[in-house]
């Protein structure tokens, strides 16, 4: 049996989780995690780590518009140069290409309301980013 993908969407406030099918084709929205600090998300993703038998993190990358870094990339890629340093398995960048903004438009065409949303959004849009990723690879 192959390894699953882990895919985080880092936000300040959530980390959103999502993970593939074994065989890597399919993308499943899992949960969110408090972001609660570097130490702290890296004891909660070393436990996911171990959860789903991953193999790959893969981290939503936020880029401008014209494929630019903003402020948030650069959080962004210190967080994912962070996990490199301190994690055993492979960790991947991957432009996520509004992926929140595409997670939301999908809850609000459901009727999902507003306090639901907010507790769904964060592992769509992980989910989202790990298709696209599964997709192009």
């Amino acid at each position: 049996m192959q390894k699953r993908i882990l895919a985080l969407d880092y936000g300040e406030k959530r980390i959103g989780i999502a993970v593939s099918d074994p065989l890597g084709i399919t993308a499943q929205p899992v949960d969110y995690m408090k972001n609660e600090g570097k130490n702290k998300n890296l004891l909660k993703i070393k436990e996911l780590i171990l959860k789903y038998d991953a193999k790959k993190i893969v981290v939503g990358v936020p880029l401008t518009l014209s494929g630019g870094e903003s402020k948030k990339t650069k959080e962004v890629n210190k967080f994912i140069e962070f996990l490199r340093k301190n994690l055993s398995i492979e960790v991947d960048g991957f432009n996520e290409a509004m992926t929140t903004r595409d997670a939301q438009s999908v809850l609000l065409e459901g009727n999902v309301s507003r306090k639901k949303r907010k507790e769904k959004i964060d592992k769509l849009a992980a989910s989202l980013i790990l298709q696209q990723y599964l997709r192009d690879q």
